[in-house]
């Protein structure tokens, strides 16, 4: 037998490293997809100092962490619809509760479908699309077929349990009021809980094929419920309402207050206001052992280093600001940011990313992280140049909308717009006539002090500049398409 000179070994590891690192580069990345129901920045990734959410900081810690993203309409049909069609409110003109995307665009391709295309197996477990919460828990709901090839609806103790859960606001119903339970068992028990053992149980059979997997929590949206021990992470003598200054209410428009919450704090007084914030926030932390589940299986799976993983909350959530606004459906910046985190396997840059970006963006991000055809056209682009490199130029915008019924407080229905930049947020309520608000975030984060309303030289300047910027995207009239007022 002929020696083998060092070379010849050199050169056969080096082949060998550039096939190995071939078949990694060709290898399908599966897709968790995580999508948490009202779900505020709220956690310990984004600042807040009262949050316990060491699963989902952790994930930021591994991924891009985007500080300021933000949804296209802060209600869960509308913006679920248009995270999964890649397109704004105005595109697939869904601005309530009732109306499927898939009436005004039947064939669009959605994110999952995308992937299907690809060869992926798609499923859902839990919320992806709207759900009737928490009267549908357990059935397919108000769903795209046409997304997945399986989906699962666990319906867990909690739905079970709905006559014990305390609602504060007895005239709405619990999945509209501020309404809580400390309920007895483990959050496994939970619907939440069993999402997540559902998920886990997929990604076992799954782990050798790849996947894209929706898992959608329906915490913290109301009812919050969750375990006793969830509770008391948070003690009440530990939490506080909102500042806002006595007069902030003075120069903003009727129209940016949401028609669902026109009386400050539901009228409710402190204790059952700081009860009803120790019981989100013990939400906030169930959901957060759930994501910490996810994380563990796909270790322990040894699939984590070829899964790309997306934690989104469909829009932001009020818990009091501005003198007592709940909820969302405002486009303060509360309600219209929102968690987004993305990890890539393998990706150059980690932790925070301050750039403006959007939900749309979230499409072609994942899409182009996984190698897989996109549509053409998607209202958003693609973020992988920040996940690469957190403080890369970008020069990001968000627009954001809400649609206002006709009421007591409203002639007519009026379409909100709002286009928030580095520096500033411009909102205007039926193109103007109902009202405009400038806030200076550099100078104003908190947003209280509306500049529109006496607007010197250097606001009006501001305010011709955004509204052209936010007419690009938003034509912030009415629709034409059907509209549920009772669902908006």
């Amino acid at each position: 037998m002929k020696p083998v000179h060092s070379a010849s070994l050199a050169h056969c590891a080096l082949v060998a490293v550039l096939i190995q690192g071939s078949l990694v580069q060709a290898a399908k990345p599966n897709v968790l997809f995580i999508a948490v129901d009202d779900l505020a920045c709220t956690l310990g990734c984004y600042g807040d100092v009262v949050a316990k959410t060491p699963n989902i900081d952790r994930l930021a810690a591994s991924g891009t962490c985007f500080q300021r993203a933000y949804n296209q309409l802060p209600l869960c049909n509308p913006t679920r619809a248009s995270v999964m069609t890649g397109l704004r409110p105005d595109q697939i003109n869904v601005y309530d509760l009732d109306r499927h995307f898939r009436d005004e665009t039947p064939d669009v391709v959605t994110l999952s479908q995308a992937f299907q295309r690809a060869g992926y197996f798609t499923a859902r477990v839990g919320k992806i699309y709207h759900y009737n919460v928490p009267a549908a828990i357990g059935t397919d709901g108000f769903d795209d077929p046409p997304s997945w090839d399986r989906t699962v609806n666990p319906k867990g103790r909690d739905k079970a349990e709905e006559s014990l859960i305390f609602n504060a606001e007895p005239h709405r119903k619990i999945s509209a009021s501020l309404s809580w339970l400390a309920a007895e068992g483990a959050a496994e028990e939970q619907t939440d809980g069993m999402i997540a053992s559902e998920a886990i149980k997929i990604m076992r059979e799954k782990k050798d094929e790849p996947f894209f997997l929706g898992v959608g929590f329906f915490r913290p949206h109301t009812p919050y419920v969750a375990p006793k021990e969830f509770f008391e992470m948070y003690p009440l003598q530990s939490l506080r309402l909102p500042y806002a200054p006595d007069d902030d209410r003075d120069d903003i428009p009727t129209a940016a207050f949401a028609h669902n919450c026109p009386v400050p704090n539901y009228g409710l007084d402190e204790p059952t206001l700081l009860k009803a914030t120790q019981a989100y926030y013990a939400c906030v932390s169930m959901v957060d052992a759930q994501v910490g589940r996810l994380l563990s299986a796909l270790d322990e799976l040894g699939i984590a280093e070829n899964t790309i993983i997306v934690f989104w909350s469909d829009h932001g959530y009020h818990l009091g600001e501005h003198n007592g606004v709940w909820q969302k459906r405002t486009l303060f910046e509360q309600a219209a940011r929102a968690p987004l985190i993305v990890y890539a396997p393998g990706q150059q840059g980690k932790g925070a990313c301050d750039r403006i970006v959007e939900f749309v963006d979230i499409y072609p991000t994942i899409t182009d992280l996984a190698g897989v055809d996109m549509p053409e056209h998607l209202a958003g682009r693609s973020l992988r140049r920040l996940i690469d490199d957190p403080h890369a130029q970008w020069n990001g915008q968000a627009v954001t909308q809400v649609l206002r019924p006709a009421d007591d407080r409203l002639p007519e229905m009026v379409m909100g717009c709002s286009i928030r930049t580095d520096r500033y947020r411009y909102t205007e309520w039926g193109d103007g006539k109902y009202g405009v608000e400038l806030y200076d975030h550099h100078a104003d984060p908190s947003e209280f002090n509306n500049l529109a309303q006496d607007p010197d030289e250097r606001a009006q300047a501001v305010i011709a500049q955004l509204r052209s910027e936010l007419r690009k995207k938003a034509s912030g009239k009415t629709p034409t398409t059907p509209v549920n007022p009772d669902r908006l």
